[in-house]
């Protein structure tokens, strides 16, 4: 007796585990995470070749552009129809989307009626398939007493591959799930429809949205997770669609924004891509499909498939005498006879090896208990391969679109939907698992579709609704600041006229036409060591320049800059000049030149009235500055009675100088045609040689010359004869200030205006500078956001917060190599959460406030060329502008539009615009030489 259970134990040692068995003859099916890493490499590859223009033809995943642009974000609202075809069956559906109800501001109830389509319609005449549709349509709205006369919004899923070219347009490229339709490859699937409804009749139908069932799994799931941003079919098909940036997408015009793209990655390997990692027995499915050498990814991993699969190996085995002890039975020969629902039962936990063994023993088998773990480990290994497929495919897309978004970590969810993924026990988890360990850095949340697709299709509708309907408001928002060519006119005849009035001595003039009493611009041979000291806000700089003789391009140039306290520029005036002059004393120091008396040149960037050259009134302060006893002096001898109080160095200060006059002349000593300036940043100005005869508001100012010289009077004579020009600040931002802008301000600048600091001035400043740019698209966004339009109408502390979008943030946004994500971050750093579609709205709001910033910018300096044009009596002016400021140099677009503009409005001007290199500061100091060599002549 001991023998004989001695024996029956070796006999159990030595008998082979069924697992094992199966897992060597399938060992090709077992994918370690190196091959499935590698799998998603390839995988990537093709949807790199599917999304460009050039090579989309040719791939096998094919990236076809959806015309989805944006995913629900709660607020859709409205009743659909939905058309859902994709299988033996198709529903019609009435679906409402509406507000106050489910969790998101929104709930969504939906009706529906399941129709048949018999085989011979299947595979009949396309347009008979279609009217049937229609008529089933027309059905469900007489038994549901929906108004036939009433026009409905109608949504389709149609679950075959089309190449759409707009939303509701989508030529089919192929047909699958057993669908041979004849005379509809290649046309658009919408219109048929259409056409077939019109032949129905009876109905006010309009198709608004055409979407794939993947597209629509992702719609719906996004309606309650707004991270879902990716759809996912594993069912009788497969396929995915994800959101790319639009800029990825060659086939779609346009570089802005999002699309949905489904990549119908069944045929992932029709190219030979996964030739190396094909079994036998996919090879065998293949050859018996309907389309063999097509869908080759989708034959390795969907519902259609792997029960065939399953049935092929138990097969094989059982012919090599591993199964069944070699037997096989004539149903297991019969394609189809174990089907993926199947495979599913032979998986369950608890009920799986009785399903097992039931399944076998209906194909006419008789099974031992190891041939049931046996066959029951091949539908692991089958659908376990599947899982694992599809975690490869999704990491593709998953990387991609992180790599889009330059993130170390993502966070999306996936909507799913699918037989496989639904009724297979093991599936889902196996497939979360895989994909978290392809991805670790990635945050996946996967959500079930509770729906189906025909709640997706309504809601892709009610997007596009929503999506229009949004247009329409920003456009019309946005409308009030597009100018037109006859409002560009008008703008231009306001400046000349403002210019014109400013010159003259009778009459009020919103354009103050500041005489400079700068008479001459370089002519090149300037020399010498000057200071320039330049005042313009926060900073104060001091500058050593040595012009050498007949070398304009080997100007030394040695600078120092310092901070001027907030308590200094809000202390007394005498505080503020001589902190000014120990800032002096110090630059002096720095050089070596602490008892050189050098000429210098004073650029003082606040409105002053001059009576000569080295003489300026301080008309008010801006830029923060609030020193007492300084309005109403003259600036000039507040900086010499503070070198006075020093005593520890001389400055012979020769001329105070704008900014705008500054910039003109350090462009000019470039440039011998420069004759304007122009100062295009925090604040706006500009200056220009104006004839002396046509300034009537002061008298002809002669230049001081050396008392020593005594100069006889027939010298002088002549020198006035030769001052035949003056420079003239024009301080043009207060165009506006009499009214003659209203009929362009909008509500938008009046609300900057009347928060300013001063209320009904410089209005032209205020739709044209950098210190007002940001603060008005504030205020545009605001009125987007409480309007519902931005932002999901979350109104923000931060939106809230006067002067908190800031121009530069202009600038950023509206460079063209900036994405939208990056424009989501800026965004995000200054407290308003958007979503790509807001980032859109955000910068054509930024766009079309600088536009007509540059526009009206554009529109002044045609003015003042044409004045200069006239003045001169010339058919034709070629003359050059010396520009300096953030704005015009920081900002991707202002310069070109100001320029096109100015070119369009004065044709018989060439204008050049040269941009400061230096700026003021060597403009002060060249003014400066100019008036020491006319003093010596």
């Amino acid at each position: 007796m001991f023998a004989v259970h001695l024996v029956s134990f070796f006999f159990t040692k030595l008998k082979e585990d069924p697992t094992k068995k199966v897992d060597r003859f399938l060992h090709a099916m077992r994918l370690h995470d190196d091959q499935l890493s590698d799998i998603s490499a390839r995988f990537q590859a093709e949807m790199k070749k599917g999304l460009s223009e050039e090579s989309n033809a040719a791939a096998s995943v094919r990236m076809l552009p959806t015309h989805v642009r944006s995913t629900p974000d709660g607020s859709e609202k409205g009743q659909f129809l939905a058309l859902d075809l994709g299988g033996s069956k198709f529903k019609v559906l009435q679906v409402k989307v509406r507000e106050g109800m489910g969790i998101r501001k929104g709930g969504v109830e939906m009706d529906e009626k399941i129709y048949s389509i018999p085989k011979e319609l299947r595979n009949g005449r396309g347009t008979e398939l279609f009217d049937h549709v229609a008529e089933s349509l027309k059905d469900f709205l007489l038994e549901k007493n929906i108004s036939l006369e009433k026009k409905h919004p109608l949504a389709f899923t149609f679950s075959f591959p089309c190449e759409q070219s707009a939303l509701n347009q989508g030529s089919l490229i192929s047909w699958s799930k057993n669908y041979r339709a004849r005379g509809l490859k290649g046309k658009d699937v919408v219109q048929v429809l259409r056409e077939s409804i019109d032949r129905t009749g009876g109905m006010d139908i309009e198709v608004l949205a055409m979407v794939n069932d993947t597209v629509a799994t992702m719609m719906t799931c996004g309606f309650d997770d707004q991270n879902c941003e990716v759809g996912l079919i594993i069912g009788t098909g497969t396929n995915a669609c994800y959101m790319e940036e639009l800029r990825h997408v060659d086939l779609v015009e346009g570089d802005e924004g999002r699309m949905c793209v489904n990549t119908e990655w069944g045929g992932f390997g029709d190219d030979g891509a996964l030739s190396d990692y094909i079994t036998e027995f996919d090879r065998d499915v293949d050859a018996a499909s309907n389309n063999p050498g097509k869908q080759i990814f989708e034959k390795m991993i969907s519902g259609m498939y792997l029960g065939e699969l399953v049935r092929l190996v138990v097969l094989k085995m059982a012919k090599v005498g591993k199964l069944f002890d070699g037997r096989v039975s004539d149903a297991l020969r019969i394609k189809g006879k174990i089907s993926t629902a199947h495979v599913a039962a032979m998986e369950e936990y608890k009920t799986g090896l009785t399903n097992t063994r039931n399944i076998l023993e209906e194909l006419d088998l008789t099974p031992s208990e190891d041939d049931c773990i046996a066959v029951q480990h091949i539908s692991t290994i089958v659908s376990f391969r599947s899982s694992n497929l599809v975690a490869a495919g999704l990491a593709a897309i998953l990387t991609q679109i992180k790599k889009n978004r330059n993130q170390r970590d993502l966070r999306i969810t996936v909507g799913v939907d699918g037989t496989v993924y639904k009724t297979h026990p093991q599936y889902p988890k196996r497939l979360h698992k895989v994909v978290r360990r392809l991805l670790p850095e990635c945050h996946v949340r996967f959500v079930l579709s509770e729906s189906g697709s025909s709640k997706g299709a309504a809601l892709v509708t009610a997007v596009a609704q929503r999506l229009a309907s949004r247009r329409h408001q920003v456009d019309e928002t946005l409308s009030s600041f597009r100018l037109s060519q006859e409002q560009l006119k008008l703008v231009k005849a306001r400046m000349r006229a403002g210019l014109e009035a400013g010159l003259k001595t009778k009459g009020h003039s919103a354009i103050k036409m500041l005489p400079s009493f700068v008479y001459h611009t370089p002519d090149g041979t300037e020399h010498g060591k000057y200071l320039a000291l330049d005042l313009g806000g926060t900073n104060f700089r001091a500058m050593l320049v040595n012009f050498r003789k007949g070398l304009q391009q080997n100007t030394r140039l040695y600078h120092k800059i310092y901070t001027i306290p907030l308590e200094i520029m809000q202390g007394t005036g005498e505080e503020l000049f001589d902190h000014l002059a120990q800032c002096v004393s110090d630059f002096l120091d720095y050089m070596g030149m602490k008892n050189a008396r050098l000429p210098a040149g004073f650029t003082f960037s606040f409105p002053c009235e001059q009576t000569a050259i080295d003489t300026g009134t301080l008309v008010s302060w801006t830029k923060g500055f609030k020193a007492t006893d300084c309005e109403g002096h003259d600036v000039v001898n507040m900086l010499r009675e503070a070198i006075k109080r020093r005593n520890d160095f001389e400055l012979d200060i020769a001329a105070v100088v704008n900014d705008t006059v500054g910039t003109m002349m350090s462009c000019a000593y470039e440039d011998p045609q420069c004759e304007i300036g122009m100062i295009a940043g925090t604040g706006t100005n500009v200056c220009y040689m104006e004839e002396v005869k046509n300034i009537e508001k002061t008298e002809q100012k002669k230049e001081k010359t050396d008392e020593d010289k005594g100069t006889p009077d027939e010298e002088q004579d002549k020198a006035d004869a030769e001052m035949l020009k003056m420079c003239i600040n024009t301080e043009w931002g207060g165009l506006g200030d009499d009214g003659s802008l209203d009929d362009i301000i909008t509500p938008y600048d009046t609300e900057v205006d009347q928060n300013s600091v001063n209320p009904g001035k410089q209005r032209f400043e205020k739709l044209t500078s950098g210190m007002y740019l940001g603060e008005v698209v504030r205020h545009v966004l605001l009125d987007l956001t409480r309007g519902s339009l931005l932002f999901r109408g979350h109104v923000t502390e931060a939106l809230k917060t006067r002067d908190i979008f800031q121009t530069k943030y202009l600038s950023q946004i509206e460079s063209d190599r900036l994405a939208l994500l990056q424009i989501r971050s800026i965004l995000q750093q200054l407290g308003l959460e958007g979503n790509c579609d807001d980032s859109i709205i955000v910068k054509e709001v930024c766009g079309a406030v600088s536009r007509r910033a540059a526009q009206l910018c554009g529109a002044g300096m045609a003015a003042v060329v044409d004045k200069i044009r006239e003045n001169r009596g010339l058919d034709h002016l070629d003359i050059t502008v010396g520009v300096d400021g953030a704005l015009y140099k920081l900002h991707p677009h202002f310069s070109g539009i100001l320029k096109e503009t100015a070119k369009v409005m004065a044709p018989q001007c060439n204008v050049t615009f040269l941009p400061s290199e230096e700026g003021s500061g060597k403009g002060a100091a060249l003014i400066t030489a100019v008036v020491r060599k006319m003093q010596e002549m």
